[in-house]
């Protein structure tokens, strides 16, 4: 029911997998073999994979910390959309590639949860697309240090205010990676 026009395609998006990133996130190694099973799936279901890959003055372009992490390798006819803001779609060419791919509804993985996941998932969403947060297949790092609560905390919250979402004309929600069934999602 995306906004968007001649549109009918969904693609998984993947949201900063990389070393740098979630080096310390909570549940790390769970979030990342559900994302390869998405992913997988993805590939299977002939769903375009998109991956996003952040750089800044602490993620330097080129660094090991940069680097998609090595369980999850993108395939080379997959986009890669280099970022350097919290939304994925903000100074990029990801609104170019989705539009390629006919793409009008996103399920949303990766990190961190309350920053680039979530900056992502409002920047899709006001631009029309349905997005769909995948409720077990996102992490953070534990940042109580500097007040926020504990990362299952941030995690669930986010779930919580994503699955009732709402605006015209789009949807949004979350879903388990075990209900994920791109047939019907198409």
């Amino acid at each position: 029911m995306t906004t968007l026009k001649d549109r009918p395609n969904t693609a998984l998006l993947v949201v900063d997998m990389q070393n740098g990133v979630i080096a310390t996130a909570h549940a790390r190694a769970a979030v990342v073999a559900k994302i390869g099973v998405l992913v997988e799936k993805a590939r299977r279901d002939q769903i375009p994979v998109i991956w996003i890959q952040h750089s800044d003055n602490q993620l330097a372009r080129g660094s090991d910390e940069w680097q998609i992490v090595p369980e999850l390798a993108p395939g080379d006819a997959e986009p890669l959309v280099e970022k350097n803001f919290g939304d994925a779609f903000e100074d990029t060419n990801l609104e170019n590639v989705l539009l390629a791919h006919g793409v009008g509804r996103l399920l949303v993985v990766g990190a961190q949860t309350d920053a680039c996941v979530r900056s992502t998932l409002h920047g899709a969403f006001v631009r029309g697309y349905d997005t769909t947060l995948v409720s077990d297949a996102h992490t953070t790092e534990d940042h109580t240090t500097w007040g926020a609560p504990p990362p299952d905390k941030v995690i669930a919250h986010t779930n919580l205010y994503w699955t009732y979402q709402t605006a015209p004309g789009r949807r949004a929600g979350t879903i388990e990676t075990k209900d994920v069934d791109f047939d019907r999602l198409q």
